[in-house]
C-alpha cells in the first residue's frame, strides 16, 4: 500500500492527506514535540525508503497521528506537517529526506494498537498491515474514526 489511497483529487480540488508518525518515546516523545512550540522539529532519521517516499508527498498543513512505539503502542496526539520534505540534517547522505512536524493537539484517550486491530473499520491500516512502517498514510475514514476515538476534533 502506498500514500496514494491518502489523496483523493477531485478537478482542481484535493481533500487533505492524513498520516501516522511513529516514535520509541524514549528516543522522541509527545512531551519532546510539545516543547518544541510552534517551530516544531524535524521527523529525522528515517532510514526506510517508503516512509522516506511518504514524507516527500506531504505537504504543509497536513495532519497526522503520534504514536508512541515498543512498550505503549498508542496513539498520543495529532500533529501537523509544518515544512515540507528537505534534507535530512542528520546525515550528509542526500537520499534521506524529511519533514518538520509540531504538535497539535493531546490524545484525550489514547489509543492503543490492540484497540486499532480490533477495531472493524481499521483492520486495513498501514499501522496493521505494514507495522514495521514508521512512517505511514491514514485514510480519511481511518482519520475520521480514531479522531473519534481519541477524543479529538482537531478542525
Amino acid at each position: 500500500m502506498g500514500f496514494a489511497h491518502a489523496r483523493i483529487w477531485f478537478g482542481n480540488l484535493k481533500t487533505m492527506a492524513y498520516w501516522l508518525f511513529k516514535s520509541e518515546p524514549d528516543a522522541f516523545s509527545w512531551d519532546d514535540l510539545v516543547a518544541r512550540g510552534a517551530a516544531g522539529e524535524e521527523w529525522d532519521g528515517v532510514r526506510n525508503y517508503q516512509a522516506r517516499n511518504n514524507m516527500r508527498a506531504m505537504k504543509p498543513g497536513e495532519r497526522g497521528f503520534f504514536y508512541h512505539s515498543v512498550g505503549e503502542k498508542q496513539i498520543v496526539g495529532i500533529l501537523e506537517v509544518c515544512a515540507a520534505a528537505h534534507p535530512d540534517s542528520k546525515t550528509d547522505d542526500p537520499r534521506w529526506e524529511c519533514v518538520d512536524v509540531r504538535a497539535v493537539m493531546p490524545a484525550k484517550t489514547p489509543v492503543t494498537l490492540q484497540e486499532i486491530k480490533a477495531h472493524p473499520k481499521l483492520q486495513e491500516m498501514a499501522l496493521v498491515k505494514q507495522s514495521r512502517l514508521s512512517v505511514a498514510p491514514v485514510a480519511e475514514d481511518e482519520w475520521a474514526v480514531l479522531t473519534k476515538l481519541l477524543g479529538c476534533d482537531p478542525a
